[in-house]
């Protein structure tokens, strides 16, 4: 759900993880038979064909239009939208809204939330999993040091990563009743070994490289793996501090 396109292919190959981990978020959706659901943030539609597969009827939405073109070709049957959560419309209200792994890809997070409430009936269901607070805190000041240490650049931060207690006031503002909320650890290991570290950046950390001059990559690059080996390399591979923040509450 970020403003620049996605490497579809690089996703699914690469980081299944993503997807792997919300299967768990739609036992909890636990959707029903001729439902209208929503899946914000949807990416190549893996977790949108689950969801399907339990009898409801499925909209994915994603702001990426690699990621939608994807989406499509995997499962054309599924109804597919590129668009911005907090500006989409619908003719009919929704029973449920899913989402994983995209609202940390929003500061607008109010925005997020009246758009949230606006789309759900009354009573309708929302389960989502996004970041938390302290996702990946290791790997972001590794790479701030670094760019600060050789650059003297300070990125931008990407992501809103909110704590449990946060996020749970902004959808009860907003018109939802908070029915569980959990903050957990989730360390990821991720694939292709050595490499892997900067395959997840490609993927996701993009935006925190992107003032860094295309001649100076390699060099900042190694420096962020350097910095982070002797905390984040084991037994061969990389292995990131995820913290989830996972959701479940009703529209009033």
């Amino acid at each position: 759900m970020t403003t620049g396109d996605w490497d579809a292919a690089l996703y699914d190959a690469k980081h299944a993880f993503v997807f792997a981990y919300g299967s768990s978020l739609v036992e909890l959706l636990a959707p029903r038979s001729g439902e209208l659901i929503l899946d914000v943030g949807c990416g190549t539609g893996h977790l949108t064909a689950t969801i399907a597969h339990c009898g409801a009827q499925v909209v994915g939405l994603d702001l990426s239009p690699a990621m939608i073109e994807a989406a499509r070709q995997h499962y054309p049957t599924l109804e597919w939208h590129v668009g911005d959560i907090r500006t989409f419309s619908y003719p009919q209200p929704f029973d449920a809204v899913f989402s994983n792994a995209a609202l940390h890809w929003i500061p607008d997070a109010e925005g997020v939330a009246k758009a949230l409430a606006r789309l759900l009936k009354p009573g309708g269901r929302l389960a989502l999993e996004m970041g938390g607070r302290g996702n990946v805190a290791t790997l972001q000041a590794a790479v701030e040091a670094v760019l600060q240490e050789h650059l003297a650049i300070t990125p931008t931060n990407p992501w809103y990563f909110p704590a449990l207690g946060e996020y749970a006031a902004l959808l009860e503002t907003h018109g939802f009743e908070v029915q569980a909320a959990w903050l957990f650890e989730r360390p990821t290991a991720l694939e292709e070994g050595e490499r892997g570290l900067r395959l997840w950046l490609e993927m996701f950390g993009s935006p925190l490289l992107g003032a860094v001059p295309t001649e100076r990559r390699e060099e900042i690059l190694t420096a962020i793996e350097e910095k982070l080996r002797p905390v984040l390399f084991k037994e061969g591979r990389w292995e990131l501090d995820y913290r989830r923040l996972r959701v479940l509450a009703r529209r009033l």
